[in-house]
């Protein structure tokens, strides 16, 4: 049942990280987020333990934890870091594509462009680029890619939010045609491309 519980701390406290409504510095209180949440300090330390290992808060000795700097010089490293990764894990799923994860991802994709504000979009979005890469099987390379994409939310919330509007993906449409035809060279050119356009 803990788990549960931190696992519910964890997303709600990295999503108000990721969107800016916990700014960086913010002290991360546990006894504060223990009686918001109605839980004890065992989940509440799991879950800032799970903060600091995706890069989202730093724990200071005899200062606590708080949330963490974002470093503009970051974008670009993280930028080259998704192409690398992403493109790696597309590879490797294609030879296991099979009709449901193109049906997945073309629901995915739909999801995203429905999507009514920017905190939507960006979940759907990171949502439609694990659908597409999951089929690889690489739980670690994964892992590490969903950590590129918390660090790429917290740019775009920083950079961006006040000029996102509604629209549909052309890359994002593009990329399941490719996958419902086998394309993979094609698929991962579109991909590499997509990662580069800043929005």
């Amino acid at each position: 049942m803990s788990a549960t519980i931190a696992d519910t701390i964890y997303l709600s406290l990295s999503e108000r990280i990721i969107t800016g409504s916990l700014p960086a510095g913010e002290k991360l209180r546990q006894d504060h987020i223990a009686r918001e949440f109605e839980a004890s300090h065992v989940p509440v330390r799991e879950a800032l333990l799970r903060l600091e290992a995706h890069g989202l808060a730093v724990s200071e000795p005899r200062r606590g934890t708080r949330v963490s700097a974002l470093n503009p010089a970051e974008i670009r490293e993280v930028i080259e870091m998704r192409v690398a990764l992403e493109v790696l894990a597309l590879t490797h799923a294609f030879p296991r594509l099979t009709p449901e994860d193109v049906e997945a991802a073309d629901a995915a994709r739909l999801a995203c462009d429905a999507a009514e504000d920017m905190a939507g979009w960006e979940r759907l979005n990171r949502a439609f680029h694990h659908v597409i890469l999951a089929p690889c099987a690489m739980p670690r390379l994964l892992a590490s890619i969903d950590d590129l994409h918390i660090a790429a939310a917290r740019h775009l919330f920083a950079n961006w939010q006040h000029q996102w509007n509604r629209r549909v993906d052309a890359d994002h449409a593009a990329i399941v045609q490719a996958m419902a035809r086998r394309d993979a060279a094609g698929a991962c050119e579109i991909l590499r491309r997509h990662l580069r356009r800043v929005r």
